[in-house]
């Protein structure tokens, strides 16, 4: 048995271990950033139930550290009373990111742990189960629920041979990446073994699985192994390790596998704007950048900002170059002190940040329009660093720092020096100071309910049919920064819905909010996508601000599996067509009919592949004139409205043309009409979705 079958096992309350199946794992740990947090909060708010039901859940304020105005201020005091209140760790701001400090502090090998983060998946570098959902997901969870998902397939990798030098962990992940793409991890658990894990810390292993994510993958795991046990003992808590290993190192074991021949491996760099646009950094050598900036969840251990120190020590960055360090704990940030890198970095020119996600997610480090920044973080969609007109890449501390003393990118192995040799000490820097532990049982505590926290819309429950325009038509892997973008000015609004739906696919289509509020009122609108629609972030913002705009339906050719769940759970039907090139026949301004889409979906019908009666397919029905949102130059279906095509027709989507990615879940979903139920076996619970809280709606999936 694999590593991560045996997590599945030890953790399985409902279903079978057979690929494709639904099953229930119980959930020992959560995770939740402010980003999402509020949310969370509000929605298990909304469970009414006193205090969580976990082994341990904790809170993080990492990703909105910018406090220009009152909003992120008001939600960091709304947080903090919500940790009081219910049992949560609070971690303060500036503390750090959430997925290194977890790893630090509470990561323990064989434990679950559901994030409403979609790199909640580091933890896999423990040997824990550590997965990214929704947040109201993760509500439940707290609520002492299992967690429900299509079982894996486990994709094996085995790693040979050791890393040369200039090459570390961000350039095996960026490996993976190359060979497989950003859905190639799609319905798997990525599980890495062999030899090779012998040159990989456990600092390396989160850089890899922390960008699990952007292959698709529900997770990655690593084995829980003496490198395991090296880090929980520099942690000082050697106590909480425990071996956890497959039976044998056999790809007989996995259902898909691959090999890595880590000795094989050069510096790579994904190019704008996807992380799998990965090539070799000797075939950009020589383009002019404009900034530099080392941090992240990505590349977060002392090793990835001591290597940069030590490759820029004695020298000053080039003077057309921000070079930005974003520490990723308190607990680095103090190290990088003690063993004098971060002076180092200083001296260089670097522009050192507080502890946090800071550029990641656009909080900050803007870069200038249209110039080049190569960054060490996990994600480069467009327009996440809060510009649109941005040009991101993706590499290694090496990389970064070499390209920020040259000003132009660069292969680290070029450089006139010696690969630097890091003598780091063996014990961290523990300071659990900024980690605020849960107040007692029975404590009293008044929620902290600021002005930017606004109550969610009440969305009304699935009709029995369906029908509404195309108002827009996207193409492959578009990402849930392109249906909600991130940036300072936008996170800012997290807590207030109908604030965050005025930038809706702003990235995608300025018209599409004036469009959509123009028949919010009168029908439902349709979204109609390619393969992989909604890859990236887990915010539930990005299904939140449509609905409340009147979407009720995706069409695509795929989903991203976390943002499929956070459609469902808001009221938005995912279907998947049967038949790809039918998306090419749907054009924008089309007006589709779902006829008995709920009693198909109650019937558990959902997914069969039926006749259509003759005629079903297409009626001619002339549908309301839509304004045309323009042409696009970016490789995307063309948008066209009704005006500029000859025929425009409305086309009644019979059962045989699409599937429910999730039909279990929507079936769920649909049938509790006002609960969100949970089925195991002959038993069913019931648990209320839709309550008021002080006046404000908690969670509003049904009516």
């Amino acid at each position: 048995m694999n590593v991560a079958t045996k997590l599945i096992e030890s953790h399985l309350v409902s279903g079978e271990m057979t690929a494709g199946q639904e099953i229930g794992i119980r959930i020992d740990q959560t995770l939740a950033q402010d980003a999402t947090g509020t949310m969370v909060m509000l929605e298990f708010a909304g469970l009414g139930i006193a205090r969580v039901r976990t082994q341990l859940s904790a809170q993080y304020v990492d990703h909105n550290l910018l406090q220009v105005d009152w909003r992120n201020a008001d939600d960091h005091l709304f947080l903090r009373s919500a940790c009081e209140k219910f049992g949560v760790w609070y971690s303060k701001p500036g503390n750090g990111v959430s997925h290194p400090v977890h790893m630090q502090r509470f990561g323990v090998p064989g434990t679950s742990l559901l994030g409403s983060d979609s790199h909640t998946c580091a933890g896999g570098s423990l040997g824990m189960l550590a997965i990214g959902a929704g947040g109201l997901e993760i509500a439940m969870a707290m609520a002492g629920e299992p967690f429900h998902l299509e079982m894996p397939r486990i994709f094996g990798v085995r790693l040979v041979g050791e890393l040369p030098d200039w090459v570390s962990a961000k350039d095996v992940i960026l490996e993976m990446l190359r060979r497989h793409g950003v859905s190639g991890g799609v319905g798997t658990i990525i599980e890495y073994y062999g030899p090779g894990l012998a040159c990989l810390s456990a600092m390396d292993r989160h850089v890899i699985a922390n960008m699990g994510a952007e292959l698709g993958a529900t997770t990655t795991v690593f084995p829980s192994d003496a490198e395991v046990r090296d880090f929980l003992a520099a942690e000082g808590r050697e106590h909480d390790w425990r071996e956890i290993t497959a039976d044998a190192e056999d790809e007989s074991i996995y259902d898909l596998h691959d090999e890595l021949d880590l000795s094989t491996l050069e510096p790579l760099i994904a190019l704008p704007s996807s992380p799998g646009n990965v090539v070799p950094v000797r075939e950009v050598a020589g383009t002019e950048i404009y900034q530099v900036v080392i941090g992240s969840s990505a590349n977060p251990g002392l090793r990835d900002f001591a290597i940069a120190a030590a490759i820029v020590k004695g020298q000053q960055t080039h003077d057309r170059v921000s070079f930005d360090v974003n520490p990723t704990s308190r607990e680095i940030l103090e190290q990088l002190a003690r063993v004098g890198a971060l002076a180092d970095l200083i001296a260089a020119g670097a522009r050192i940040h507080q502890a946090g996600c800071m550029g990641c997610i656009g909080m900050g480090q803007a870069p200038a329009s249209g110039e080049n920044s190569l960054r060490t973080v996990p994600r480069n969609f467009p327009g996440r660093s809060g510009v649109k007109e941005d040009r991101v890449f993706l590499c290694s501390p090496e990389t970064a720092a070499a390209s920020a003393l040259t000003g132009v990118i660069t292969d680290p192995r070029e450089l006139a020096i010696s690969y630097p040799r890091l003598d780091l000490p063996k014990n961290s820097t523990v300071n659990t100071s900024m980690l605020v532990p849960p107040r007692p049982v029975g404590t009293e505590v008044e929620l902290r309910l600021g002005a930017n926290i606004v109550s969610l819309p009440k969305f009304d429950a699935l009709p029995d049919t369906l029908e509404g325009p195309v108002l827009l038509s996207v193409g492959d892997d578009v990402s849930t920064d392109e249906i909600v973008p991130a940036g300072s000015k936008i996170l800012a609004l997290r807590s207030n819905i109908p604030e965050i739906a005025k930038f809706t696919f702003t990235y995608v289509d300025e018209t599409l909010y004036d469009r959509a509020m123009a028949i919010r009122d009168k029908t439902d609108w349709i979204v109609v996508g390619g393969r992989n629609y909604g890859q990236g972030s887990s915010r539930e913002h990005a299904a939140l601000a449509p609905r409340y705009l009147g979407l009720r339906a995706v069409l695509a050719e795929s989903f991203a599996r976390i943002h499929a769940q956070n459609l469902v759970n808001f009221g938005i039907v995912p279907l998947v067509f049967q038949n790809p090139k039918d998306r090419l026949d749907i054009l924008q301004g089309d007006v589709l009919a779902l006829p008995k889409i709920r009693a198909e979906i109650a019937a558990g019908r959902v997914g069969e592949r039926r006749e259509p009666d003759a005629g079903s397919l297409i009626h001619d029905a002339p549908p309301a004139e839509l304004p045309c949102s323009g042409d696009r130059s970016d490789g995307r279906p063309a948008q066209r409205s009704p005006i500029e095509r000859q025929a425009n027709l409305r086309r009644e989507i019979a059962p045989a043309c699409w599937s429910a990615t999730e039909p279990i879940t929507i079936a769920r979903w649909i049938a509790g009409m006002g609960v969100c139920t949970e089925r195991s076996g002959a038993q069913r619970l019931e648990h209320k979705t839709a309550l008021q809280f002080s006046g404000r709606i908690a969670c509003t999936c049904v009516s």
